[in-house]
């Protein structure tokens, strides 16, 4: 099967899309900027939904903001920091509804969002997630299969990275029902993993994780500490030099073959 993988950035936004459909691809874009704009126009007229750190009690029948709204409220952070994994679920279930591959329905759906992921594929697929510039230098690997999809992937870090955190965790990431979850859920972890007892600090982390439903699974690294709850996908450790895959962008590499579309 012929793979292709699309990227595009546009402001903030840094977006990979892969799929064997070459219209799914098209649809997903399309999907992308159709909310974008709906979401700067309310942004626009609403400041705080922009600026704000905790959850904002707004009614809209606007979808995307609707979402972010939603699951900022069953993560308590502001919605802005669901927004990232909200275009990934948006545009992958536009992916799976409106694209078509020469045989019918569209067979792998990945939108890849400054590193939230919404993964909807009938193939496994290799994810490498960079665990931040710590002591241990882990730099895992999970391979996605079919069984695990849908599923969402988001990922926070004080140490790299655009995203504010107010925590001190390396890497927090969260494997959920939905990547507006998994989003919002990294975010309000991360914020929590701190303090002078790292330990102390990781399984407060771990703890919330275990209390957000719809989070399946969370991984935490912060200086010489890891820990782990829920049941993660398969995992694998990938050899090399950190600062090298930070470079490369290995924090969000999807290991396989494509064909890049335009």
């Amino acid at each position: 099967m012929k793979v292709y993988k699309n990227h595009f950035l546009e402001k903030e936004s840094d977006i990979t899309i892969i799929s064997e459909s070459k219209l799914a691809i098209l649809e997903a874009k399309e999907c992308f900027y159709y909310h974008r704009k709906i979401l700067d126009a309310f942004v626009a007229q609403n400041h705080d939904f922009l600026t704000s750190f905790s959850p904002l009690k707004i009614e809209s029948s606007l979808k995307i903001v609707d979402l972010m709204v939603k699951t900022s409220e069953i993560c308590e952070v502001g919605p802005m920091a669901t927004v990232a994994g909200a275009f990934a679920d948006l545009m992958v279930e536009t992916m799976k509804s409106k694209g078509l591959n020469e045989d019918g329905p569209v067979e792998i759906a990945l939108v890849e969002n400054g590193g939230e992921m919404m993964i909807q594929s009938d193939f496994p697929i290799k994810v490498a997630l960079f665990a931040g510039f710590n002591e241990l230098n882990i730099n895992m690997g999970f391979l996605i299969q079919r069984e695990d999809c849908p599923i969402g992937i988001g990922t926070s870090s004080s140490t790299f990275g655009h995203a504010i955190s107010l925590g001190q965790a390396d890497s927090v990431t969260i494997f959920a029902n939905t990547a507006t979850l998994a989003d919002g859920a990294a975010t309000r972890i991360a914020n929590a993993v701190k303090g002078e007892d790292i330990e102390k600090s990781i399984k407060r982390g771990l703890d919330i994780a275990d209390d957000i439903e719809g989070v399946r699974a969370a991984f935490i690294s912060r200086e010489d500490k890891i820990g782990q709850v829920g049941i993660l996908p398969s995992m694998f450790k990938i050899e090399g030099d950190k600062n090298v895959i930070f470079k490369n962008k290995l924090d969000t590499l999807f290991f396989g073959d494509y064909e890049i579309f335009k």
